[in-house]
C-alpha cells in the first residue's frame, strides 16, 4: 500500500500539466469549433470549402502526428522557424486545440441540422431578429442536442492528454514511465490509470448533471 501511495505522490507532479492541457484545450477549442460551425454551414461555397478541408485534415490525420508537426516540424519550414518554434507545452496546446476544434465544429454542425426550418420561419413571423432567434430558440436546443457528443469528446480528451509524453511534456504518463523504468515494476501504470479514471469519473458526473439540467429546463418550458 505504501508503494502505491508513494507512486501517487510522484505521479501527482504531472497532474498540473495534464489538467492545464485539458482546460486550455476546452477553453479554446469549443469557442473555435463553434465559430467554425458557422463557416461550415455558410452559403459561401469558398468559405464552406476551406473549413471543410481544415476539418478533413485535422480529423483525418493522427493527433500524435499533429503534435510532432507543431513541435518538431515547424522548425524545418524555411523562413518561419524563427517565428513559429514553440516550447513543448505550447505546441501541445496548439495541436490539441486545432484538432478538437475540428471535432467540435462537426458536432455543432450536426446539432444545427436538427433544428427544423419551420422554427426559423415561426421566429421571423413573431418578429424575432436573427440574433434573438439564435440565442433564444436555436442555441438552447443546440446545447441540449450536442451535450452527449461533447461529453464523449471531453472524455476522449482526458485520455488523449497522455499523448504529449511523446514530445516530452511532463504529464502523468511521463512520470509513470519514469517510475516503471526505475523500479522495473508496472505498478506506476496502474496508478496512472486510476488518475485518468478519476478525472473521467468527474467529467462524466458533470455532464450527467448538465444533461439533467437541460432536461429540466425543457420541461419547465
Amino acid at each position: 500500500m505504501q508503494k502505491f501511495v508513494e507512486l501517487a505522490r510522484v505521479l501527482s507532479d504531472g497532474v498540473g500539466y495534464t489538467l492545464g492541457l485539458f482546460f486550455a484545450t476546452l477553453v479554446m477549442s469549443i469557442p473555435i469549433g463553434f465559430l467554425l460551425m458557422f463557416t461550415r454551414v455558410s452559403r459561401n461555397r469558398v468559405v464552406r470549402g476551406v473549413t471543410g478541408v481544415y476539418v478533413w485534415i485535422m480529423r483525418g490525420t493522427p493527433l500524435l502526428l499533429q503534435l510532432y508537426f507543431f513541435y518538431y516540424g515547424l522548425a524545418f519550414i524555411p523562413g518561419l522557424k524563427n517565428f513559429l518554434v514553440m516550447d513543448r507545452m505550447t505546441a501541445a496546446i496548439v495541436a490539441f486545440t486545432l484538432n478538437y476544434a475540428a471535432y467540435f465544429c462537426e458536432i455543432f454542425r450536426g446539432g444545427m441540422l436538427t433544428i427544423e426550418q419551420g422554427q426559423y420561419e415561426a421566429a421571423k413571423v413573431l418578429g424575432f431578429s436573427k440574433s434573438q432567434t439564435f440565442f433564444r430558440i436555436v442555441l438552447p436546443q443546440l446545447i441540449r442536442v450536442t451535450l452527449p457528443s461533447v461529453s464523449n469528446e471531453v472524455i476522449t480528451l482526458v485520455k488523449d492528454t497522455a499523448l504529449v509524453t511523446a514530445i516530452g511534456v511532463t504529464e502523468i504518463l511521463y512520470f509513470a514511465k519514469g517510475a516503471v523504468n526505475r523500479m522495473v515494476d508496472a505498478s506506476a501504470y496502474v496508478v496512472a490509470a486510476l488518475f485518468y479514471l478519476a478525472m473521467n469519473f468527474a467529467v462524466t458526473k458533470l455532464f450527467d448533471w448538465l444533461e439533467k439540467r437541460s432536461s429540466y429546463i425543457d420541461m419547465a418550458r
